[in-house]
């Protein structure tokens, strides 16, 4: 019998909530909508580090930070000794490419893929130009992939401002498409499509900012606890610190932006899928699409990710198999917990591959389903952990001892903090000890005598942004480059 192609595609800063079929306002996703009715949708997906470099580590490896060594944004930490998803698929005979963003260091490593059609946000700063700026120069815009003057980490947006088909968007569904039809016949191919967007910066395309032209999106959601600026835990105070309060009219443009960027992304995945089915694949390809993290998009006064409320770590997690196998099945939701760890047991699984003994998660369509998720962000005073028991959610910062609780199933926007509730103090208990059981290196230093006692709280300083955000610049020539220093591998916590 012959091995099924395995197409597995990223996005960066879209929250699980963003979908037509999770019965979102506004959003307008019919691709994704009708893959999650020809396979499985899992509700309680989430990222077990919601930032970047740590969650690519997560589903390159199928490991969490503990293993992988990064839950805090390391640039320069190379990768750890362990079999990739790649490798796995490589050495079973198939072709493997990857497409856009890798993020990983040095950036042109392949990570066992065949080749890497390269994106990477504009950072030459480690001595590499990435295949997207060479697209640009060959198209006669070297350099301006920047000109629109928008943040890669900040809410203003405006039109995208080339010509349609040099939208990174395009350019990435045009490589994958054309990577499938260069493929090899006589072998299966596993394929890894990572689209940059709707990570900031807000610039859709003039037809598809026009498409949300006229909607009302919902204004964010606050809790109660959020409310008093004065009692946030530190790290939230200090992430509304780093995204001060928009009005509602930026609050507005800012959706419609990030609306349509996601709905770009849809459509662009027609033409990839219309390749697959043109190119008589579509029957025998495994096809698996997610997010490494959410965006709060100003719930609760929070922006961007870094948190574990569900708009930054409750993640899309939608599986379609290959056509006739019933171990995924159609029209399915599934509410086991999951996250970026389970994506290459999985696809290796399915595919009928052997998975590597250094894999920590779990086959997401096998019998085996863990009782609780366990997610962290940080090091030091703005660290976060959390606890999901499918249910509730345990949220804990270290600085101050703060704890919160959610009953996910009765408020799901978390807007009720249950943490002080008497009628929840065996839920709060129970959690907080699994939470206690998972530390590890540094995190130890929160616990006297076996207890979580947590770190003495801190004033907030707030700081200028005097580089709005990471503003990039203009790129020809191209900016100044520095010499990268790796960080060493044994920074890997096993």
């Amino acid at each position: 019998m012959s091995k099924p192609n395995v197409l597995v595609i990223t996005t960066d800063h879209w929250p699980a909530s963003l979908l037509g079929v999770a019965g979102h306002s506004a959003i307008q996703t019919p691709t994704l909508d009708q893959l999650s009715r020809n396979g499985i949708r899992y509700t309680n997906a989430y990222s077990e580090c919601p930032i970047c470099i740590p969650a690519r580590r997560t589903i390159l490896t199928g490991t969490p930070p503990r293993v992988h060594g990064d839950r805090t944004f390391q640039t320069t930490l190379t990768m750890p000794e362990l079999p990739t998803i790649a490798d796995c698929f490589r050495d079973a005979g198939y072709q493997t490419y990857a497409v856009g963003k890798l993020h990983v260091f040095p950036q042109r490593n392949r990570v066992g893929f065949d080749d890497v059609i390269l994106a990477e946000e504009g950072r030459p700063q480690w001595g590499v130009v990435d295949d997207y700026d060479i697209f640009l120069g060959d198209q006669g815009f070297a350099g301006r992939q920047f000109d629109h003057g928008m943040s890669n980490n900040e809410y203003s947006a405006r039109p995208w401002h080339l010509p349609e088909d040099c939208h990174i968007t395009n350019w990435a569904t045009r490589q994958m498409s054309r990577m499938i039809r260069r493929r090899d016949p006589t072998r299966p191919g596993f394929w890894y499509l990572a689209y940059t967007h709707p990570h900031p910066p807000l610039v859709p395309l003039d037809h598809y900012w026009d498409f949300y032209r006229d909607v009302e999106p919902d204004g964010p959601y606050v809790g109660e606890w959020a409310k008093d600026f004065e009692s946030l835990p530190y790290r939230v105070k200090l992430q509304r610190a780093g995204w001060p309060t928009l009005g509602a009219k930026a609050i507005q443009t800012a959706h419609r932006a990030f609306y349509a960027l996601c709905t770009h992304i849809d459509h662009q995945l027609r033409v990839v899928i219309g390749t697959l089915r043109e190119e008589g694949l579509l029957d025998d390809t495994i096809i698996m699409f997610s997010a490494d993290h959410g965006d709060m998009l100003g719930n609760h006064g929070l922006w961007a990710k870094r948190t574990f409320y569900e708009g930054s770590a409750n993640i899309p997690m939608i599986l379609v198999g290959s056509a006739n196998d019933q171990r995924v099945g159609d029209h399915r939701v599934d509410a086991r917990l999951v996250g970026w760890q389970d994506i290459m047991p999985t696809v290796l699984d399915l595919a009928g591959l052997e998975i590597p003994e250094s894999v920590t998660g779990l086959s997401m369509v096998g019998d085996q389903k863990r009782d609780y998720f366990y997610g962290e962000c940080n090091e030091g005073p703005s660290a976060t952990r959390m606890i999901h028991d499918g249910r509730f959610k345990l949220i804990y910062y270290p600085t101050g001892h703060r704890i919160q609780l959610f009953d996910l199933e009765t408020d799901p926007r978390e807007l009720n903090d249950l943490s002080d509730s008497e009628s929840h103090k065996k839920h709060r208990d129970e959690l907080l000890q699994v939470l206690t059981d998972e530390l590890y290196g540094s995190d130890e230093d929160w616990l006297r005598d076996g207890k979580l006692v947590g770190l003495p709280d801190v004033p907030l300083e707030t700081l200028p942004n005097r580089g709005l955000s990471i503003q990039r610049g203009v790129h020809w020539p191209p900016p100044p480059m520095t010499t990268p220093v790796a960080e060493p591998k044994d920074r890997t916590i096993q």
